[in-house]
């Protein structure tokens, strides 16, 4: 009778040990890889780009000041300002693109994107390639990224919607 009670206090007490342990650990947190923070506006600590003279006298708000239009130049058509694409949808997330014109020229581009399960390992190296592809090509028409399909075709149709928002 002794050994029988001492082998089921043990029993139990070992069930309760492994269950215990396996609800105290979690899985292991996966990285997210969200990018850097990119400041197209070029607004820092002070509202006005680098470079440009502020207004004086204006009491425009920040949003105006980003997104208005001074002047095409460069013959390329494209307002200088701040300008974000449409949210594009797909089956991982949705990707939007913003791109900062100067002198009529894409300087920049920054977009977001998913960075969840696969997507935390595939898309920053993917969106970084496409925003380099973005400066260099000055258009939309930038390749897709291997293994990336559906963020590169997500990308450049909001890219393509910067660039028209841009062209206006």
């Amino acid at each position: 009778m002794r050994r029988s009670t001492a082998a089921a206090v043990g029993t139990l007490t070992g069930a309760a040990l492994i269950v215990g342990v396996r609800l105290s650990v979690s899985a292991p947190a996966v990285p997210v890889a969200a990018p850097p923070a990119v400041d197209l506006a070029g607004s820092g600590q002070d509202a006005s780009p680098p470079n440009k003279k502020k207004p004086s006298g204006s009491s425009k708000g920040k949003e105006e000041e980003k997104d208005s239009s001074e002047g095409a130049a460069g013959g390329s058509g494209l307002k200088d300002g701040v300008f974000k694409g449409a949210a594009v949808k797909n089956p991982y997330g949705t990707v939007q693109v913003s791109i900062k014109i100067e002198d009529g020229k894409i300087t920049a581009a920054d977009a977001t994107y998913p960075t969840t399960a696969d997507s935390a390992t595939i898309n920053p190296p993917a969106v970084a390639a496409l925003k380099q592809s973005t400066v260099k090509a000055q258009s939309a028409e930038v390749d897709a990224v291997s293994g990336a399909t559906f963020t590169s075709e997500s990308y450049a149709k909001s890219l393509q919607a910067a660039i028209d928002a841009a062209n206006a």
